[in-house]
């Protein structure tokens, strides 16, 4: 009984008639992650993480195992739908100004990015290429930045004093975990909008417009998955290699440093960023706290939000901020050479300066008309 009331409850939820298809990205992104923990249980039961055999087991799954180039092309590409979603989904977030109408919603969300992001970069080391060893090393050893037990700590990363084997199943064994614990925080994340219920662009959250979610926006959403799932199988089909590198078709060899070291196109921006600043330290701290920001916007905001509709420097601001965002993860895939670094230095201020505006203006704009 317990659970036909729970089921009941959330297809009656009270959700507001003029929200749009941005209210979509939620939904979708439960769909790709639940494809990608379905195609990576699939993908664990024939990989091979032993470091001598592993880009071996790859290339074995690909072309050997029934399906198994269908199974690691979609758990690849939705890999970047669901990065491409997340951050469509944030900037609506940014956009109607979720953070101050529901902060504790926005927090988890942010979250649920942080360990995303965590996930994605350990699954890109699994295949074991050329750009899946080079960018672990890089990455790892940002963390020698920290002062005192930053070099102890990426021993205790490495399980040495270098990737190996014992990184490779660390890496392993937390790919293979994290997915729950944002399953987990999902759920959470839905628990907090439920309280409160959507919003929608005009920031209200009064039940006076609204209708129950089925079957109303089930099928809104039963049409969004049609399309991401049209999308992803036109990729996986006939580009299948579209958003990968082109470097992690070679096994990993240490002795051989890539000519360009970069991460997947959904990290970019962040890239860009830590390769702007000289200071090893300052480039880590900058690049934590382009995601890290995001926790204290519901912080530096009114009580009330000013739907963006009515609030043109609120527009121009954001419409800013995505092209700087852009400019970024183009950026990042720039080889480091001027003018480039200098770009990026002064994209990334200016998109903190953004972020900033974002949280001030609301209030600020309220304040004037009132």
């Amino acid at each position: 009984m317990q659970k036909i009331r729970t089921v009941e409850s959330l297809a009656g939820l009270p959700s507001p008639l003029s929200i749009s298809v941005w209210w979509n990205g939620g939904s979708i992104l439960a769909l790709l992650l639940g494809v990608q923990i379905v195609t990576g249980l699939f993908l664990s039961m024939h990989y091979t993480a032993d470091m001598v055999n592993t880009f071996n087991s790859v290339v074995h799954l690909t072309r050997e195992v029934s399906a198994g180039w269908l199974v690691r092309g979609v758990h690849a590409n939705s890999a970047s739908f669901f990065f491409m979603f997340m951050y469509l989904h944030i900037g609506r977030g940014l956009y109607y100004q979720s953070y101050i109408s529901q902060p504790h919603t926005w927090s988890v969300g942010v979250t649920i990015l942080l360990v995303s992001m965590a996930t994605a970069f350990l699954g890109y080391v699994l295949p074991w290429g050329q750009m899946s060893y080079w960018g672990a090393t890089v990455i790892t050893n940002l963390v020698s930045a920290i002062p005192y037990w930053g070099p102890a700590i990426v021993e205790w990363v490495w399980g040495g004093f270098s990737v190996g084997q014992a990184t490779l199943n660390r890496f392993y064994s937390l790919h293979f975990i994290l997915p729950f614990l944002i399953g987990a925080l999902s759920a959470l994340h839905m628990l907090f909008l439920h309280e409160k219920g959507s919003t929608n662009p005009l920031g209200e959250h009064n039940h006076v417009s609204k209708v129950p979610f089925h079957p109303y926006f089930t099928w809104k959403d039963m049409v969004g998955f049609l399309v991401v799932a049209g999308l992803l199988m036109v990729v996986v089909l006939f580009y299948p290699s579209l958003l990968g590198d082109p470097e992690n078709y070679t096994t990993a060899n240490s002795m051989v440093t890539p000519t360009h070291i970069q991460p997947e196109w959904y990290f970019l921006f962040a890239y860009a960023i830590l390769r702007s600043i000289p200071s090893k330290l300052g480039g880590v701290v900058a690049l934590a706290m382009s995601v890290l920001i995001l926790y204290f916007l519901p912080l530096a905001s009114g009580k009330s939000a000013t739907p963006a509709a009515f609030t043109p420097p609120y527009q121009v601001v954001y419409w800013v901020f995505v092209l700087v965002f852009i400019l970024l993860t183009w950026l990042g895939a720039c080889p480091i050479e001027e003018p480039y670094p200098q770009l990026s230095s002064a994209l990334h201020s200016f998109m903190f300066v953004l972020l900033g505006s974002l949280a001030a203006i609301p209030a600020g704009w309220k304040t004037f008309i009132y």
